[in-house]
């Protein structure tokens, strides 16, 4: 029975280690393409070391404004893995956030693989999280140079409440964080979620649930 206790810690030890991002064994592990038949794995195929040069860790351009001209009002410029190869191994990346005037926003969404620190550098927003059950919502405005944290696989968003428009950036714990943007995955999804699913879950008339689905669908 003792070693059955042991062998389940170690089995939990090892679970934990695996929660994340790995550790880099060197200094660096720049990402190329998958060889041709090459099984997936966690991660990508390293380039040489000897071969690496600047561009493998930089980035041009996050300066430049990105259109927020959509049903949302907001644009998110991502730099993971797969546009700095650099990033490759060292469990971090970066993203600028556009918001147009007058509601602006990044709608309720999730990072399965990464908490984000964003700080605010043009504008007023409304931020905000909310916990797993039972659910509590915490929120605040911030201003340019106030930072705020959204803890990993938590729903969060952020609201542009002034007139103009608002700029952040946010830094996110992994080279690929994913996002899960919430109404787009429940209406959203291909193939359909069954409407009844969706009536009974939210409380709504199937005929509410079945134009919310076409509304996500058209939009996808």
């Amino acid at each position: 029975m003792k070693a059955f206790h042991f062998l389940a810690l170690l089995a939990l030890a090892f679970s934990l280690a695996s929660a994340y991002d790995p550790s880099p064994l060197q200094d660096f592990c720049v990402a190329i393409p998958e060889p041709k038949n090459a099984v997936f794995v966690n991660g990508k195929f390293c380039k040489n070391p000897n071969l690496t040069v600047a561009n493998d860790f930089s980035f041009s351009g996050l300066n430049i404004p990105a259109n927020t001209q959509n049903r949302v009002g907001s644009n998110v410029t991502l730099l993971n893995v797969d546009r700095i190869p650099g990033l490759n191994t060292l469990g971090i990346s970066l993203a600028r956030i556009d918001y147009a005037p007058n509601g602006g926003l990044n709608p309720p969404h999730t990072h399965p693989r990464a908490t984000e620190i964003l700080v605010v550098v043009e504008g007023t927003l409304y931020v905000g999280f909310v916990t797993s059950n039972p659910n509590r919502f915490i929120s605040k405005v911030l201003y340019p140079g106030d930072v705020f944290v959204f803890p990993i696989g938590l729903i969060h968003f952020q609201f542009n409440i002034a007139k103009t428009h608002a700029v952040a950036f946010a830094g996110l714990s992994s080279q690929n964080p994913g996002v899960i943007t919430i109404a787009n995955a429940i209406f959203g999804p291909n193939p359909p979620i069954n409407p009844d699913v969706l009536a009974k879950a939210f409380q709504l008339d199937k005929n509410v649930v079945e134009n919310l689905q076409k509304l996500f669908k058209n939009n996808a």
